[in-house]
């Protein structure tokens, strides 16, 4: 074991990932009665617009979209707007957890700016929730907590979606 510094003698940040769902919500306040009072980042992760190749111009040009790109329409201003305020949301329900807590957010894969994320702060521990998706379901939208079991290099955290009563 290494000797660790003052500086780095405090404990280690909680990374919490918050996308606005339940299950996030549920995860956090799960965590606060699991870990106490600690220090706390809440990471809300968006992905960029993107219009896929072939599409249907008559489908686009009903709503409106035409050949535009994602920047033309905003779209991605719109995403990371949104991203910053589930993740002011998310720093509000940790704080009533119980966490010192401030957020930022990351334009990624979610499961992969998660655990960027947790290398750069050196996080404790990494809490996220489990929506519950049936395996097709995962298969198609694909499950980002498991994404993070395989690919984290830290504790994860993963609380099932039914876990809480509240």
């Amino acid at each position: 074991m290494t000797a660790r510094t003052a500086e780095s003698s405090a404990p280690r940040p909680v990374l919490l990932c918050f996308d606005g769902s339940d299950a996030a919500a549920c995860a956090i306040a799960e965590a606060g009665e699991l870990v106490g009072r600690r220090n706390a980042v809440v990471l809300t992760v968006w992905e960029p617009f993107e219009v896929w190749e072939p599409y249907d111009p008559g489908a686009l040009l009903g709503a409106g979209i035409a050949k535009l790109g994602s920047k033309a329409l905003g779209l991605d201003t719109i995403a990371s707007d949104l991203a910053r305020e589930k993740m002011q949301r998310g720093v509000d329900l940790a704080r009533t957890s119980g966490f010192d807590a401030r957020g930022q957010t990351a334009q990624s894969k979610p499961w992969q700016a998660m655990c960027e994320a947790a290398e750069e702060l050196d996080a404790s521990t990494i809490v996220l929730g489990a929506r519950g998706l049936s395996r097709i379901q995962s298969a198609l939208l694909g499950g980002v907590s498991a994404a993070v079991l395989v690919h984290a290099k830290r504790p994860v955290l993963v609380v099932p979606r039914r876990h809480r009563s509240s």
